[in-house]
C-alpha cells in the first residue's frame, strides 16, 4: 500500500478514536464528579441514614454474590419486556391506523387523550381488582403507561409526513395500500423509534410503582422492601442506580435501530 494512503488511514483511525473519546469521556467525568460530591457531602454530614457510594457498592455486591440481586433484575426485566412488548404491539398499529384514517383519528383521539394523563399509580386498585396480586398487575401498569407515548408519536408521525412524498407517489399511480407500505411506513419509522424510546423510558419510570404490588421480586419491590425492612438505604440507592443503568442500556439498544438503512436517511448524523 502506498505510504500516503497508509498515513491517511492512520489519520482517519486517530480521528475516529478521538471522536469516541469525546463522546465517552465527558459523561464519565461528570458521573465521577457527582459521585465525589455525594461522597464528600455524606462524609461531612456524618449522616447515619444516607449511605456513601462505597456502602452502596458493598451492599449491592453482597446481594449480587448470593444471587438475590440477579433474581430481582430478571423479574423486573421480564415485566418491562412483557408490558412494553404488549404496548408496542398495540400502540404502533393503532397509531398507524389513526394517523392514516381520519375517521379513526377523530373517533378515538378524544378518548385516548382522556386516558393518557391518568397516572399509572391511579390504575393500581383497578389492576389489583382485574388481575390480583402477581405478575399480571405490574405488566398491565407498565403497558398502560408506555402504550400512549408510542401511539401518539406514531399518529403524529403519519399525520405530519411531508405531502411531497405522497404527491410524488400518487403521480406514479400507486394504489393506496402500496402507498401505505412503501411510503408511509418508511417515512414514519423514525417517529416510531422515538416513541419506542419514550415508551421504554416511561416503562422503567413506573416499574417501582408497578412492583409495589408484586409478590416478592423485582427492583421496585427491592426498593420498597429495603426501606420497610430495616432502612437499608444503601440497597434503595443501589436499586435506583441499577434501574437507571438498565434503562440507559435498553435505550442504547433501541437507538441501534436508527442505523437501519431504511431509517438512517432521516438523521443528519
Amino acid at each position: 500500500m502506498p505510504l500516503f494512503k497508509l498515513l491517511a488511514r492512520k489519520r482517519g483511525d486517530v480521528r475516529e478514536i478521538d471522536s469516541k473519546l469525546m463522546r465517552v469521556l465527558p459523561p464519565l467525568l461528570l458521573i465521577a464528579l457527582l459521585i465525589a460530591i455525594w461522597w464528600v457531602v455524606v462524609d461531612r454530614s456524618d449522616s447515619p441514614i444516607f449511605p456513601t457510594p462505597w456502602q452502596v457498592a458493598t451492599g449491592a455486591w453482597a446481594l449480587a454474590k448470593d444471587g438475590t440481586l440477579w433474581q430481582h433484575i430478571e423479574a423486573s426485566l421480564f415485566r418491562v419486556e412483557m408490558g412494553f412488548g404488549l404496548a408496542l404491539l398495540v400502540g404502533v398499529p393503532l397509531g398507524l391506523w389513526m394517523g392514516w384514517v381520519s375517521g379513526a383519528f377523530y373517533t378515538l383521539n378524544p378518548l385516548f387523550q382522556m386516558l393518557r394523563p391518568i397516572s399509572p399509580i391511579a390504575w393500581i386498585p383497578v389492576a389489583i381488582l382485574w388481575f390480583g396480586v402477581g405478575d399480571f398487575s405490574p405488566i398491565f401498569l407498565i403497558f398502560i403507561s408506555s402504550v400512549f407515548p408510542m401511539m401518539v408519536q406514531t399518529t403524529v408521525g403519519v399525520r405530519t409526513i411531508d405531502r411531497r412524498y405522497l404527491r410524488a407517489a400518487a403521480n406514479f399511480g400507486v394504489s393506496r395500500s402500496v402507498l401505505f407500505r412503501r411510503v408511509v411506513i418508511p417515512a414514519v419509522l423514525p417517529e416510531i423509534i422515538v416513541g419506542m424510546r419514550i415508551g421504554l423510558g416511561v416503562a422503567w419510570l413506573v416499574v417501582v410503582a408497578a412492583e409495589m404490588i408484586a409478590l416478592n421480586s423485582g427492583l421496585g419491590y427491592l426498593i420498597m422492601d429495603s426501606r420497610n425492612a430495616g432502612n437499608r438505604y444503601d440497597l434503595v440507592i443501589a436499586s435506583m442506580i441499577l434501574i437507571g443503568v438498565i434503562g440507559l442500556l435498553l435505550d442504547g439498544m433501541t437507538r441501534l435501530l436508527e442505523r437501519l438503512k431504511m431509517v438512517k436517511w432521516r438523521y443528519v448524523r
